[in-house]
């Protein structure tokens, strides 16, 4: 039975094939990338594939039984819409038994936020893997924890506050290599077929993260709240986000609009998926220090 792994050269699809060389044998496994030379995980076969291709996606998918598609970016540039149903289309095309898609954590508090729009092409290709007549597993990830350890501790060499607009919501945070732990784990189990998964940690306040961070770096920064509004300045001032528009910056503040709602309170079903509970916040600043 061969697994592919798309966007392999991105960080959760080459954690993901790194779990899985772990049980998997490498002649079993096959990461698709835009550039697959690029493809960092040894011994594998390495394919060329891209989501704004149909038709390419399904020669990469020839003889695999099983892919782990992951979600094109939400800051991307690109219709993301269209991209998702050309992978779907190509997996049809290509006879591929089994897709499991990275989504994203949320309830219905996260629909009058600023990230809405973004979170409903996820949902709405949820649907359309649903009804694909595939077998399926939507696998709705956490936000990615080591992203907001180094804002954290760019915070403390930065004048020692770190800011958000995420107020004192809480939200279910999980390192890259979790998740791809999960996802591996779903990639060869049938346990979870045909259902939705939120692979998470346990759910924390943005304060509660900071002290979680200062603890496993010996750190001293203090979480200030402030507004939406404020937030989208702050990104706005980042050379790099403000290169790829205020769209981009409200997207990321709604990500907290989110936290602070309660959007994102949701429970975890990754031990369900993985046969063991998630690392707490403290076991997996360990694994990643």
């Amino acid at each position: 039975m061969q697994i592919a792994v798309t966007a392999a050269t991105g960080r959760l699809g080459e954690a993901t094939l790194r779990a899985l060389s772990g049980s998997v044998a490498a002649d079993q496994l096959v990461a698709i990338a835009r550039a697959p030379e690029r493809v960092r995980v040894p011994g594998i076969v390495a394919r060329h594939g891209d989501y704004a291709s149909a038709e390419g996606m399904a020669a990469a998918f020839a003889g695999i039984d099983t892919i782990v598609f992951i979600s094109a970016p939400v800051a991307g540039g690109s219709d993301r819409m269209q991209l998702h149903r050309n992978v779907i289309e190509a997996a049809q095309q290509a006879g591929v038994r089994k897709v499991i898609y990275t989504s994203v954590i949320g309830n219905e508090r996260a629909e009058e936020t600023l990230f809405a729009p973004f979170q409903a092409i996820n949902r709405d290709t949820e649907a359309l893997l649903q009804y694909s007549g595939l077998d399926w597993v939507i696998a709705r990830n956490g936000l990615y924890l080591d992203l907001d350890i180094l804002h954290i501790r760019h915070a403390d060499t930065h004048g020692g506050v770190y800011r958000n607009n995420g107020g004192t919501g809480r939200c279910g945070y999980i390192s890259i290599a979790e998740l791809g732990a999960g996802l591996a784990a779903l990639a060869t189990s049938e346990s979870c077929n045909g259902t939705i998964v939120n692979l998470i940690g346990d759910l924390h306040t943005q304060a509660e993260l900071v002290g979680f961070v200062n603890a496993a770096y010996g750190l001293n920064v203090r979480y200030e709240p402030i507004t939406l509004e404020q937030n989208v300045a702050r990104f706005m001032a980042d050379e790099r986000i403000a290169a790829r528009g205020e769209a981009v910056a409200r997207m990321l503040s709604g990500c907290f609009e989110c936290i602070d709602q309660g959007g994102f309170e949701v429970s975890s079903d990754f031990e369900q998926a993985v046969g063991r509970p998630p690392l707490s916040i403290p076991q997996q600043l360990e694994t990643l220090r």
